[in-house]
């Protein structure tokens, strides 16, 4: 089993929930957060001085999948949130030892 964690652009979510649940995903947890790589953020105006606002605004999602299972996600993963533009996002795959559904005990790929 392995984890996907994708941080993409807010605007993204909605079609990368979709893209998800079409290619079979049945569940993932999405998180709000901030952060900086390549983007550096921007510059705006605050009772008129200017400042530069380093943390952007992102989407996490994570999902937990079969190994033979990622690579067709992260593709579906980059095809959805991929503009060519600085900040599209970045995606992480790490492996999961064990999974273990709390209200029946199972565990493994029966877990998710």
């Amino acid at each position: 089993m392995k984890q996907i964690t994708a941080i993409v652009r807010p605007e993204v979510l909605e079609p990368l929930k979709d893209a998800l649940t079409e290619a079979g995903v049945s569940g993932m947890t999405v998180f709000e957060v901030q952060g900086f790589g390549h983007q550096h953020g921007w510059k705006e105006f605050v009772r008129g001085s200017e400042v530069l606002l380093t943390m952007v605004p992102k989407v996490e999602v994570m999902l937990v999948v079969d190994d033979d299972e990622v690579e067709p996600l992260v593709e579906r993963i980059c095809a959805v949130a991929r503009t060519g533009e600085v900040g599209d996002g970045k995606i992480f795959i790490m492996p999961v030892d064990d999974v273990v559904r709390i209200r029946t005990g199972e565990r493994g790929a029966m877990a998710l």
